[in-house]
């Protein structure tokens, strides 16, 4: 039988949230460092970075059908137990979006719905609006027919080609000073989440991150770079998870003060439609 582990303010049994029973305090260790993998060969990292307490990023990856869904939450410093906020909107929202796929809805009507639920399930949180846990959003979908990001807050989305100049697919809510001006939580407005789609005409990534990432690395140019330096043995081996994991680690030595969460879906050509359209990008 495995021992509880014991919470490091005092003494008391650590919960699967990763508080403690007794006094409620958040333990350091608790997802300090994660990396997770989908059947397709996406995959995340996420570190608690240098001096944050505790690891608020969370993330979540899921394939369904020909589509993969990528999450990636970023929990509002200021707000109480911010860290389970983004745990349980990842989640929700990853399993929300595979589940109006497979309903047949389209990529747009799934990440706007999933925004949604990720917003109740947040909401549902707090004891009170003064008391309210909160996290930013930003979700992906790749699949045979293009990208779609949907996103509330400042955790972003980019393209990054193998070939050609890669691109923001998100746009921060932010107002001056770069204050947060939209979050998931209920001290939040209505949810509603912008989605943006692309076409590409070949091969590349989906990158999903938090502003521990992108305050380092804001250049799609200098993100692909960075992947670039990658050995062709370590690439080849590691493939997105190498990936993700040369993205952290380049912030973790910038600066890595912040959380710092990379979810890296490799992404194939578009099909072609009937009436032979090049690339296409919606908004």
């Amino acid at each position: 039988m495995t021992q509880a582990p014991e919470c490091c303010r005092c003494g008391g049994t650590v919960a699967p949230d990763g508080h403690c029973w007794d006094c409620g305090a958040a333990q350091p260790a608790f997802r300090s460092h994660v990396e997770i993998t989908a059947d397709d060969g996406a995959a995340g990292v996420s570190d608690r970075g240098a001096q944050r307490g505790i690891n608020a990023d969370a993330m979540a990856l899921t394939v369904s059908g020909g589509w993969t869904i990528g999450v990636v939450c970023d929990g509002v410093s200021l707000s109480p137990r911010s860290e389970r906020a983004a745990q349980v909107a990842a989640e929700v929202g990853a399993a929300s979006v595979a589940a109006e796929l497979r309903s047949g809805n389209l990529p747009e009507v799934a990440l706007t719905r999933a925004a949604v639920d990720a917003a109740h399930a947040v909401t549902a949180l707090a004891s009170s609006a003064d008391t309210a846990p909160a996290c930013t959003f930003v979700a992906g979908i790749a699949g045979p027919e293009g990208i779609w990001s949907a996103w509330i807050g400042d955790s972003r989305a980019y393209w990054l080609p193998d070939e050609g100049p890669g691109m923001a697919l998100t746009e921060d809510d932010s107002g001056e000073h770069e204050a947060l001006a939209a979050w998931l939580g209920a001290d939040a407005d209505d949810p509603a989440a912008r989605v943006r789609s692309y076409r590409p005409s070949t091969a590349g990534r989906l990158l999903l991150c938090t502003d521990g990432l992108w305050r380092c690395l804001p250049d799609p140019g200098r993100q692909r770079a960075q992947l670039t330096r990658l050995s062709p043995s370590a690439s080849a081996a590691g493939g997105s998870l190498a990936e993700a994991r040369s993205l952290v680690t380049y912030a973790l030595e910038a600066d890595g003060r912040d959380n710092i969460t990379a979810v890296v879906i490799p992404v194939a050509p578009s099909i072609p439609t009937a009436s032979g359209g090049g690339p296409a990008h919606r908004v």
